[in-house]
């Protein structure tokens, strides 16, 4: 009875021996899993979750000084390219469209004048050379009849004083016909100075009345509205903001240690807190940031100052997401998201080589409003231009007869009038 309590107390440490040599067994284990993780698959993607969503946010700003007297649209509504979203008072624009439509009919009926004036001036020419030419062959004729006598040296001196007449008024003339023609050769009405000049000054006012209208340049939703009817808005400012959804990304900051194996094009994961871990998108990487986010911002630190403490800089990476599953799973600017970059695709570069070309966003709403003004100023040259007169002038004919010919049918002529 007593020698039992002696035979079991060396079980105990035994016992925890045992223990201990399997913890230690399980926990080499784990360390033998995780290395054999790492080395496999650990090391080949790089992760965090200081991400968000990034987009264009296209700012509707007025192009004209005006009232809003209406307002199409309101945040979160879904608006089209080209929609009116800000009505503008017209009252004012109309009224320089008119001005301007009326100058510009005038200034292209006073061209007419003018090309009318270089044939006027032209079928004056002529007749002083007519007169001129009479009169030479007069004073020749008197001038050798008071050779032989037949005349006085009286006669022969009115001849010589009429010659002359006619020669300074061939110049006179001649003079006036050069000032015309220097109006309007080599122009055709609608490229006549004076024209242009008018036509430039419509165009502007019909851009004016057509900007009242606020319309939206791309297709998106309303965002931050801050417009409101009957204010005084000035060019530029901000009166809301249209996000399109499709155009849409994600900035992932990673630490500047995690850079070292990333690659243009790489595959990334990425999952946001909006919708969980049930919805995971496809991107892959569009840049490496060319500069840390302390280096861009508002007050950049000084790091030569004599209390330095080195900290890991971020540096901003784009990430493009797939736009079929943008589309399935809508996503909004600033939503926080985690981001996942596999590293096996050493392939791609670092920066890229290749040099940008073309547009990256653009929109084309504003080019109609150019176009329309071309028509209308095309529809009113062409509109007080008369049916028959006028035809040569308006065809590019040239005011190009010769000083000093023989009388020859004038350059812009025509009978109607």
């Amino acid at each position: 009875m007593s020698q039992t309590p002696n035979s079991a107390a060396p079980a105990a440490p035994s016992r925890r021996g045992k223990l201990l040599r399997g913890l230690l067994v399980i926990v080499l284990l784990l360390i033998a899993a995780a290395a054999l993780w790492y080395f496999m698959f650990g090391r080949w993607f790089e992760e965090t979750d200081d991400a968000y969503v990034g987009g264009n946010q296209v700012q509707i700003t007025s192009m004209i000084t005006g009232t809003v007297v209406g307002i199409a649209a309101d945040d979160g509504m879904r608006v089209e390219r080209g929609q009116v979203l800000v009505q503008l008072d017209r009252s004012d624009t109309e009224v320089a469209l008119q001005q301007a439509e009326a100058k510009l009919a005038g200034t292209v009926r006073q061209v007419r004048g003018l090309y009318r004036s270089v044939e006027g001036a032209q079928a004056e020419l002529n007749a002083r050379q007519v007169t001129l030419k009479r009169a030479r062959d007069d004073f020749a004729r008197r001038k050798d009849l008071a050779a032989t006598g037949a005349i006085s040296n009286e006669e022969l001196a009115h001849a010589r004083d009429e010659l002359a007449a006619a020669e300074a008024a061939v110049a006179g003339s001649r003079e006036t016909f050069e000032r015309s023609r220097a109006l309007v050769d080599d122009t055709v009405i609608a490229t006549q100075p004076d024209v242009q000049a008018a036509a430039a000054q419509l165009r502007q006012a019909w851009l004016n009345n057509a900007r009242a209208g606020i319309v939206s340049p791309v297709s998106g939703y309303v965002a931050r509205r801050s417009v409101q009817v009957g204010q005084r808005v000035q060019p530029g400012n901000a009166l809301m903001a249209v996000v399109p959804t499709e155009q849409m990304w994600v900035e992932a900051n990673f630490k500047e240690t995690q850079l070292r194996h990333m690659r243009l094009g790489q595959e990334v994961e990425l999952r946001s807190d909006l919708y969980g871990g049930d919805v995971r998108y496809t991107g892959h990487l569009t840049s490496l940031g060319m500069g840390t986010g302390s280096a861009f911002s508002l007050l950049p630190a000084q790091n030569a100052s004599g209390n330095w403490i080195k900290i890991v800089q971020r540096v901003p990476v784009r990430i493009a997401i797939d736009a079929k599953q943008l589309a399935e799973h809508p996503l909004r600017i600033g939503l926080s998201m985690k981001a996942e970059v596999s590293l096996r695709d050493q392939k791609g570069e670092v920066l890229p080589s290749q040099v940008a070309t073309g547009s990256v966003f653009d929109t084309d709403v504003y080019s109609k409003q150019m176009h329309d003004a071309d028509e209308a100023i095309h529809s009113i040259i062409q509109g007080n231009l008369p049916q028959r007169a006028d035809a040569a002038a308006a065809a590019g004919t040239k005011a190009t007869a010769a000083v000093g010919q023989q009388p020859t049918t004038p350059p812009h002529a025509s009978k109607a009038g």
